[in-house]
């Protein structure tokens, strides 16, 4: 009897693989990821099964159903919204080649009359972010990938519950493997004071259980509909650099005033919908920021899109570089199609530079690279390590025209499994703002030549390369 158990066991395991490798080869993005997949999980069924429910899957397809089944309500909430926005569109006959393809990624339209503000580190940032909490009237709608149980998190708690006993509402979410170490109590005492708190719950629901590989690493505040903030900035104290582990903290945060503000309230909007089923009445007129009128897009990004947003945001502005492409991450494991194209900028002529973290934090993500970048460097893209301490600012410069501000990473993670957020700035003052920011960083890095890469030992080449093959799940 028990032979018979076993050997039926054996035979659905089996069976689970093959069928686990056919969705791998209708559902893979690469035909890469698609053959490695069928290969183990017809072979080694037994660990490469669940290993593909887990980490494996390349949509987060309950987000999907849920965006669907709510389109027609959106259409309906935002009724009459393409008729007010129409004042804000800019004439695109200067930059259309460079903006059309990030208005269509972005599923949102580029505006007019935004301003546009560049954040330099924790303090400045959060400074800014408490006092747009004291400004609200209605609505605050937050999100964060990580809030800690720290001086910087309680705060933040002391905050939101003295706009809740203003009278305002305030909605809040945060990610729940970003935020795991984030006590009961914390939570009850903000819901207690009456803030709407929830999870995003990526594995929400039993058809989703196993979905644990996606996270919501958006980092988004909206007050009324008429500001907002995005940017690479989490709620802890290293944030502000007071964690002696860790030390000097390098990070930048954007405030956008204006229609744009919209953008952000959207994206917020949609992951209410998926955590709570509840659809938010909010404040869809767009207003235009005083004395200001950048042209502003917001992007938001993640798995439940159609196409791979954040890469190919990302290839759209290494290809309309024509002088200049800086790109800071702190995390740089990219796919192959970036790499090519970051090395095609390069050979054009196109000044391409990389500023990475000189201490890493995650070891697998540090050794990754080594795998590819000398190719890189002998393409002539400069590498630079930024010293002073852990640098995880997300910020492009493209030329002397655009600039931008999110929380998109150069690496897998965070072109397929995250849901992420960017604010696209075409704005000359803005960029130069930028260009100033990012020329002193460079001024505290340190260039990686081609023979720091290529004369490392047998054993530290066979390491990074064993690291690299696990790129699409770092």
């Amino acid at each position: 009897m028990t032979a018979i158990i076993g050997g039926t066991l054996i035979v659905i395991i089996h069976v689970l693989g093959v069928f686990s490798a056919v969705t791998a080869l209708m559902s893979s993005r690469t035909s890469q990821g698609a053959i490695a997949w069928m290969i183990s999980l017809v072979t080694f069924p037994y660990v490469a099964v669940p290993a593909f429910w887990i980490f494996g899957r390349p949509r987060f397809y309950g987000y999907v159903s849920a965006r669907e089944e709510r389109d027609s309500e959106l259409r309906r909430v935002l009724e009459g919204f393409g008729k007010r926005i129409e004042p804000f569109l800019p004439h695109l006959e200067a930059h259309n080649g460079r903006v059309r393809a990030v208005e269509r990624l972005a599923m949102m339209p580029l505006t007019s009359g935004n301003r546009a503000e560049l954040l330099i580190d924790g303090q400045a940032s959060f400074k800014s972010m408490f006092d747009g909490l004291a400004r609200a009237t209605d609505y605050v709608l937050i999100q964060f990938f990580i809030v800690r149980n720290d001086r910087l998190g309680q705060e933040l708690k002391r905050r939101l519950i003295a706009c809740a006993e203003r009278g305002v509402r305030i909605c809040f979410i945060f990610d729940e493997i970003g935020s795991h170490k984030l006590p009961e109590r914390y939570l009850s005492e903000l819901r207690d004071a009456g803030v709407e708190v929830t999870p995003f719950g990526s594995s929400k629901g039993w058809p989703h259980r196993l979905q644990v590989n996606f996270r919501n690493h958006r980092k988004v505040l909206v007050v009324d509909g008429r500001e907002g903030w995005v940017g690479g900035l989490n709620v802890g104290c290293e944030y502000l650099g007071e964690k002696p582990s860790v030390g000097a903290w390098r990070d930048t945060h954007l405030r956008l005033e204006g229609p744009s503000a919209l953008g952000l309230q959207e994206a917020f909007w949609e992951d209410w919908y998926w955590a709570t089923n509840e659809i938010l009445a909010l404040d869809w007129r767009p207003r235009a920021a005083e004395g200001s009128d950048q042209h502003v897009v917001v992007v938001p990004s993640g798995p439940a899109d159609p196409l791979e947003t954040a890469g190919l945001l990302i290839q759209n502005a290494i290809h309309t570089a024509k002088r200049r492409f800086w790109i800071t991450s702190p995390y740089f494991v990219p796919d192959q199609s970036v790499q090519d194209a970051l090395k095609l900028a390069a050979l054009r002529g196109v000044d391409v530079r990389i500023m990475i973290p000189e201490r890493p934090d995650h070891l697998l993500v540090y050794l990754s690279a080594f795998s590819f970048l000398g190719e890189m460097i002998q393409a002539g893209v400069e590498i630079h390590r930024y010293q002073p301490g852990f640098l995880h600012q997300k910020v492009m410069l493209i030329d002397d025209h655009t600039a931008a501000v999110g929380t998109v990473n150069l690496d897998n993670r965070s072109f397929r499994l995250n849901f992420e957020i960017t604010g696209y700035v075409i704005d000359h003052r803005f960029a130069a703002e930028v260009e100033a920011m990012l020329a002193e960083d460079f001024a505290h890095c340190r260039r990686v030549s081609l023979g720091e890469i290529t004369h490392r030992p047998l054993w530290r080449k066979l390491v990074s390369r064993a690291a690299y093959l696990a790129s699409p799940i770092q």
